[in-house]
């Protein structure tokens, strides 16, 4: 009976460590005093995951394509969570075009959340970590996430050299978003925190708070005090997320 026992033990715990890596659980998190948040934002590979485990269609997919900004906001079609620009892209790419609920969904599904302003915020501007590397220091508070400036983030034109991901089109503004992980650490060693993309803000009503700017904007709405708020439908190629979890 005891060497049932340990059996069976032992093939919860395999089936059990199947499935997290299956839903996204095992993607890196930062642990803070009573909650968890994913060091990257949901990318690509993550997001696919899901949709295959779930047959999941996007909003954007269904109705011919994500938004840019132009003359107003234009639909570009073809342009979704897997063809951000509407070519080949790769898997460490931000998943983008996805609006509020959808990032919600993906989040529940690998058991976590979006996060709460002032979980991202302590996050993104207030250091945490006991020993930080050189240029940050424990119990700070910083204006960008980047730390004291926004050089290292991928923003447009006041961050230090593009990280942008070439993908051979035009862009109206700005030269695109940047690989997940691929811009300096920052804040609490996350990454993307500020610029690349904005992020959806877990919230009641029909619009969402987003925070952190994006590669279409300056350093100025990376910057502590700055947010925005987009309704729950909306989705566009400079949107993307990232989860969260409580202790």
């Amino acid at each position: 009976m005891a060497r049932s026992n340990t059996t069976l033990s032992l093939l919860c715990f395999i089936t059990s460590f199947f499935c997290s890596i299956a839903s996204g659980q095992t993607k890196e998190m930062q642990q803070f005093a009573d909650f968890k948040m994913d060091r990257t934002e949901v990318t690509i590979g993550d997001f696919r995951k899901f949709a295959v485990a779930t047959k999941f269609i996007s909003k954007a997919e269904i109705e011919g394509g994500g938004f840019e900004y132009g003359a107003g906001w234009e639909r570009r079609p073809g342009w979704t969570w897997q063809r951000p620009h509407g070519v080949e892209a790769n898997d460490q790419e931000p998943a983008v075009h996805l609006n509020y609920r959808e990032a919600q969904s993906y989040c529940e599904w690998a058991g976590k959340r979006l996060p709460l302003d002032e979980e991202w915020t302590s996050a993104a501007y207030h250091e945490q970590r006991k020993e930080p590397p050189l240029g940050f220091e424990f119990g700070k508070t910083y204006d960008y996430p980047t730390g004291d400036d926004s050089i290292g983030a991928n923003c447009l034109g006041e961050c230090g050299p593009s990280r942008s991901v070439d993908h051979g089109i035009k862009l109206i503004r700005g030269t695109g978003h940047t690989l997940a992980g691929n811009s300096k650490a920052g804040v609490n060693g996350l990454y993307e925190m500020g610029a690349n993309v904005w992020e959806w803000i877990l919230g009641e009503g029909e619009q969402a708070r987003t925070r952190g700017g994006s590669w279409w904007y300056g350093a100025r709405s990376m910057h502590r005090k700055h947010f925005a708020y987009k309704p729950k439908d909306f989705y566009a190629i400079y949107i993307g997320f990232r989860c969260a979890s409580s202790l």
